[in-house]
């Protein structure tokens, strides 16, 4: 039963430890793609911590499970990891609170997903309803829908034919290739898929709110995203469109004020960076952060494993 302990023990100290060093860190803003891939790397080390741990935590209490788990496994291999040691009642606590655990996180990705779902074909009948299509038009051919409206305002509907959804009032806002660059800050979010980002990280804080990893998981990918989002704009329309352009929808808003408490108050800071153009970090570096956070999740990998390995040799 020592291995399971461990892999829970793992588990805590990822959760704990990777947040405090990536807050602390000032590169997740010049690199937010790969600041990306370290969150979902830190996440999913901790999952993968807690998924093992269950799975032996139900080998130790349940011959059935032990029997499937390690069916073709030599004799050795199964003596190795004493899962028939002192297991008892630990072994089945554990492994029914993972258990539960896991199927709560299904659930609540499932209601995310399928809330998101919701909310895209309300927007998409709005849409119909407010910029009906003329006949012969085409859908799919049409990537920008201009809607008459007082407040400047833009974002993505997806769909089986997403577009840019722009008001009246924006378009009174966004000069030369300042729309364009929304445009292509809208396209950047929808190429990597950020909605499942959002939804994965909205499930584990709603799911969990009393585990600080998750919380800031979501808040991060929030902020990481919009950053990303903007440096894919900015390669192709420049730093100051973009810019610009977030000023113009934004500056009725009261985000440019003094304080920081508004709900939108990263737009200010979005700005900021994008001004300030802070050096990208060199290709040797984004690929060494990239490396060493792939092997975060190949440690619960390694614990898990090296009973069993050790035992063939």
């Amino acid at each position: 039963m020592m291995v399971p302990a461990v892999l829970l023990l793992l588990g805590a100290l990822t959760a704990v430890l990777a947040p405090r060093l990536l807050a602390r860190a000032e590169w997740p803003e010049r690199e937010p793609v790969v600041a990306l891939w370290v969150w979902q790397c830190v996440v999913g080390a901790t999952l993968l911590c807690l998924a093992l741990s269950m799975l032996l935590s139900a080998a130790a209490a349940w011959q059935a499970v032990r029997g499937g788990l390690f069916a073709v496994a030599p004799r050795g291999v199964v003596d190795a990891y004493a899962l028939g040691a002192a297991g008892g009642p630990w072994a089945t606590g554990t492994a029914l609170a993972l258990a539960g655990g896991g199927l709560w996180t299904g659930a609540m990705l499932t209601r995310e997903v399928l809330r998101a779902r919701a909310r895209r074909r309300a927007g998409s009948a709005e849409l119909r309803l407010r910029a009906p299509l003329l006949p012969g038009e085409d859908p799919a051919a049409t990537r920008l829908v201009v809607l008459e409206g007082p407040r400047p305002e833009a974002w993505w509907q997806p769909g089986s034919a997403p577009r840019l959804v722009v008001t009246t009032a924006a378009l009174g806002r966004l000069k030369g290739s300042q729309l364009d660059a929304v445009l292509a800050h809208e396209q950047g979010h929808a190429a990597a898929r950020h909605d499942w980002l959002l939804h994965c990280s909205r499930a584990l804080s709603r799911g969990f709110p009393q585990v600080p990893v998750f919380a800031a998981f979501e808040a991060e990918m929030h902020r990481l995203v919009e950053l990303a989002a903007d440096d894919v704009a900015s390669r192709r329309y420049g730093r100051l469109t973009i810019a610009l352009a977030l000023v113009g929808l934004n500056e009725d808003r009261g985000v440019f004020g003094p304080g920081t408490g508004h709900p939108q108050a990263q737009v200010h800071r979005r700005v900021r960076r994008l001004l300030s153009a802070a050096p990208r970090l060199s290709a040797v570096q984004r690929l060494r952060l990239t490396a060493l956070a792939t092997l975060v999740p190949a440690l619960p990998l390694l614990v898990a494993f090296v009973p069993g390995l050790n035992a063939l040799r």
